[in-house]
């Protein structure tokens, strides 16, 4: 996997572990939509965020992820924990 996380990646993982809403439109331009809209709640970011952090052996910031409300936000903070296990 690439060293940064694409929106295309972020969506194939929520669905993988929370579904999608029949309503939503995940292939569309996305990155600015509130998770609420998409139908996400805190718990599936929470199970996305556990994926997320066993496949990049990472540790997300909790506070961080929970202040996250669109895909562009939490993209953001994935790529810099990202970022930073790189460098480490």
């Amino acid at each position: 996997m690439s060293a940064e996380m694409q929106l295309q990646d972020l969506t194939d993982l929520l669905r993988e572990c929370a579904g999608e809403a029949e309503a939503v439109d995940l292939s569309g331009d996305v990155l600015d939509v509130p998770f609420a809209e998409l139908g996400y709640d805190s718990l599936a970011i929470l199970q996305t965020t556990g994926r997320i952090e066993i496949d990049h052996a990472l540790v997300l910031d909790e506070e961080a992820v929970s202040e996250a409300e669109t895909p562009r936000q939490y993209l953001d903070l994935v790529n810099e924990a990202l970022g930073a296990a790189q460098k480490a």
